[in-house]
């Protein structure tokens, strides 16, 4: 990538936000910030109980992020951030508005798998399903890329960095998504 671009991995959860997060953002050459750590304590309570967050729960955790990737524009960075709704990533470019997006994608059998092999996260499997429920994919409109989960964390990696490069290299200014990389 030719200028530093703030890069929002997202996604449900348990397709690797956190564990592909800090591998491309070592490969991008910038720092990584964890989208969780931006979470009120509050709404960890509500998801570690069960209970999905409402928009509501959800605004002062987006402004957080938004306020984080504002303050890296033109220095790159990735953060980590489910942006499961087209409102919640426009609520972020709001705050940043040269955003690129990383949809990783997989099938729901593979996500949940891997959920219920993951420890210490607050977030339960039984969450999943209001999770594909709400998730809205990239729109042609918006700047990024979706890259299937299939694979070890490193060739997710590898692939996420190739498509944003791709990215960069066929519009001046990336707007739309890929296909799954």
């Amino acid at each position: 990538m030719s200028t530093p671009q703030v890069v929002v991995v997202m996604g449900v959860a348990g397709t690797g936000k956190t564990t592909i997060g800090p591998l491309l953002a070592a490969r991008l050459g910038v720092p990584y910030a964890e989208g969780d750590d931006f979470h009120p304590q509050a709404n960890i309570a509500k998801m570690s109980a069960g209970t999905p967050l409402t928009d509501e729960d959800r605004w002062p955790w987006l402004d957080a992020i938004g306020g984080w990737a504002h303050g890296r524009a033109g220095l790159g960075g990735v953060v980590s951030c489910s942006a499961l709704k087209r409102s919640y990533r426009d609520r972020l470019r709001a705050s940043a508005p040269g955003l690129v997006f990383v949809h990783l994608a997989g099938d729901r059998a593979l996500i949940e798998d891997r959920m219920s092999h993951r420890q210490g996260h607050f977030m339960p499997t039984a969450l999943l399903d209001s999770q594909f429920a709400t998730l809205q994919p990239l729109q042609a409109d918006e700047a990024g890329v979706t890259v299937d989960v299939v694979g070890g964390p490193e060739d997710i990696a590898a692939r996420a960095a190739a498509a944003l490069d791709a990215l960069g290299r066929t519009s001046p200014s990336p707007t739309g998504s890929s296909p799954l990389a």
